[in-house]
């Protein structure tokens, strides 16, 4: 048994506690959590922090598979570059990409991700989390958009989601984007889907997608011709929102992942779907695309937000520190008591794991993390501020 005390203690079911105590076995269960007012009598019972004790991070959207084409890919090139660089030097070889995704993973649980939604085009990850100290839950996403071969993109992530069943690793098939799926490849979807308890889609990430669904032209064409996958027909519907509430599942939660170019008017009809959750992503958001998502705005209308570190191919590491400090950095006025709810319960409760995780409450084992070097006055990250595993 251990007894755990700091300057602050952010439990998320009330406002942060002064030198509060929390005691946990050694599995991490909460087992209490003392109020004291601020007085906090010396004990040698007690370890004292000076700083903010948090529970564990929850990584709303990640490519684990991808963390083999780290440093590989030039940044600011916008969306349609990466995705046909990704497209032109994603290799096969297993043994590298499970290397990159067990020394990812091991980063990620050292720097306090407890919880990770995680997007799987292949079951190379499968191994690795089979063994991990991080829970995962498995987005297998699909993509296409030729409708001729709509069946054949069902039938191949069918069979990683057979791989996974295997495996008992919990999953929900996926579609990739708005601009990557044919209109037949959405409905053969969405039949399939009908009862996702979780859903996951890449939303609004680039200007480029407008343009790709109000008349097929811009820099994701030029992409798809270039790589020779543009079919002679293309089938979609003009708008992100008629995607969102025609064409994807209405059942259960949904992710919306990135957002760096939502816009009122496309932020208000979508979150009529109810049950809608808004993953940021920073650090991917400037690498590739030179750009911060509009948190401001998505706050004004009531978004609830959660937030991802996507890929090592678009990112420098998988950190949720490291994105919520950006945000910080580019909208001052968020500060601890904003950011560290998107970055834990709301992620847990978007991916329907607040029973367990996200709040520090008695008989929950969230993960305990402390948070050192920030501004304790203001309540705010500082470019030092450092995230250190207790439990």
């Amino acid at each position: 048994m251990r007894r755990i005390s700091a300057q602050y203690v952010i439990t998320n079911s009330g406002p942060p506690l002064k030198r509060a105590i929390i005691s946990f076995n050694d599995k991490g269960t909460i087992t209490g959590i003392e109020d004291t007012g601020g007085k906090l009598a010396e004990s040698r019972s007690v370890e004292f922090y000076n700083g903010i004790i948090i529970p564990g991070f929850v990584n709303c959207h990640c490519h684990l598979e991808l963390s083999h084409l780290r440093n590989r890919i030039k940044r600011g090139g916008g969306l349609g570059n990466f995705v046909e660089q990704v497209r032109s030097i994603r290799e096969r070889n297993s043994e590298a990409i499970k290397g990159a995704a067990a020394e990812a993973d091991k980063n990620m649980y050292y720097a306090g991700i407890n919880l990770c939604a995680d997007i799987c085009n292949t079951a190379d990850t499968f191994e690795v989390k089979k063994d991990s100290k991080i829970e995962y839950i498995n987005f297998l996403e699909v993509f296409g958009i030729d409708q001729e071969k709509a069946q054949r993109r069902m039938d191949e992530i069918t069979e990683v989601a057979d791989k996974a069943n295997k495996e008992g690793l919990p999953y929900y098939l996926v579609p990739h984007a708005a601009y990557s799926m044919s209109g037949k490849l959405f409905r053969l979807l969405r039949n399939r889907t009908q009862n996702n308890k979780l859903t996951s889609i890449h939303f609004m990430e680039s200007p480029d997608e407008s343009d790709f669904l109000k008349d097929h032209s811009g820099n994701l064409i030029t992409s798809y011709e270039r790589s020779g996958l543009l079919p002679g027909k293309i089938s979609t519907s003009k708008s992100h929102s008629a995607i969102i509430n025609d064409e994807v599942t209405r059942s259960g939660n949904l992710i919306l992942v990135h957002n760096t170019f939502a816009d009122r008017d496309t932020v208000r009809k979508v979150l009529e779907r109810g049950n809608t959750w808004w993953c940021l992503c920073p650090g991917s958001n400037s690498y590739i695309e030179n750009a911060m998502p509009p948190a401001e705005m998505l706050l004004e209308e009531g978004c609830r937000i959660v937030i991802g570190t996507d890929s090592l191919a678009s990112n420098s590491r998988l950190d949720i520190l490291s994105e919520i400090l950006l945000l910080q950095q580019a909208f001052p006025e968020l500060g601890i008591e904003e950011l560290i709810p998107w970055a834990t319960v709301n992620g847990a409760e978007a991916l329907g794991k607040d029973n367990e995780l996200g709040k520090l409450e008695e008989g929950k084992n969230p993960g305990l993390l402390l948070l050192e070097n920030v501004d304790l006055i203001n309540m705010k990250l500082l470019p030092g501020t450092k995230v250190t595993r207790l439990a």
